[in-house]
């Protein structure tokens, strides 16, 4: 029966998992299938499988409780392969590989950070600061109709626009990243300019939190900071 992989763990983790159930309807039971220096913890993999609420909620109530007690590298819902001699030969191969990635997360945990600017908000400013766009902008408002006066209006405020926000990107990444052990962008999506997740020590974690809501302080409510976690490193694996 093919099998569903939850996270990979060193042998020396305690994997306390007795009363919690893996996913599928009905629940799947937990399983570990060890080496001699890794352990994966899996069930039977459910042929149905979707990313429902209750079985999203089983996938992360495993990661969290192995989070409680150690440090995991947590696979993202859904990993399914053949078999238990399937799990255990790449845990074999990958050894030093996952070994030492479990050292790199070590005390860590995942934050991701989301951040927006109200669009009117960002329009004004660029047109504040840019003489350009504000020439247009007053030509056309004026009474100037022609296409060619609105088109050049929309090519340069969406070259300033992209312009301002790699500059806020930036600023914050700059902020943040020195509580950071490490950190991983992806591109942004919607109204955002941000779209990042940080690798963030325990010990750091009160300092990045304190200075993430110090930064949204000093943005201000032009501005909106999405921030998550902690969460599984699932950004770090």
């Amino acid at each position: 029966m093919a099998v569903y992989v939850y996270s990979i763990v060193a042998a020396t983790h305690p994997q306390r998992l007795d009363d919690l159930d893996g996913v599928g309807k009905p629940p799947t039971s937990l399983r570990s299938v060890k080496t001699d220096k890794l352990v994966a913890v899996v069930s039977d993999a459910p042929e149905d499988l979707r990313p429902k609420r209750r079985d999203l909620g089983a996938h992360q109530a495993v990661q969290e409780r192995l989070m409680a007690d150690g440090t995991v590298l947590p696979l993202q819902f859904g990993f399914t392969t053949l078999d238990d001699d399937a799990v255990r030969a790449v845990l074999e191969d990958r050894k030093d590989e996952f070994t030492e990635r479990l050292q790199a997360l070590e005390g860590c945990v995942e934050y991701h950070l989301k951040a927006a600017q109200d669009e009117d908000s960002l329009l004004r400013e660029i047109l504040l600061e840019s003489d350009e766009a504000r020439g247009l902008n007053e030509e056309i408002r004026s009474g100037n109709s022609s296409p060619d006066l609105a088109f050049a209006l929309g090519e340069l405020v969406s070259r300033e626009v992209e312009a301002q926000q790699e500059r806020l990107a930036a600023g914050v990444l700059d902020a943040l990243r020195g509580f950071a052990r490490e950190e991983r962008s992806s591109s942004p999506t919607g109204n955002d300019f941000l779209n990042v997740s940080f690798l963030v020590e325990r010990g750091k974690e009160q300092s990045f939190l304190n200075e993430e809501q110090g930064l949204a302080k000093e943005l201000g409510k032009d501005f909106g900071l999405r921030l998550v976690g902690p969460l599984p490193a699932y950004s770090f694996v």
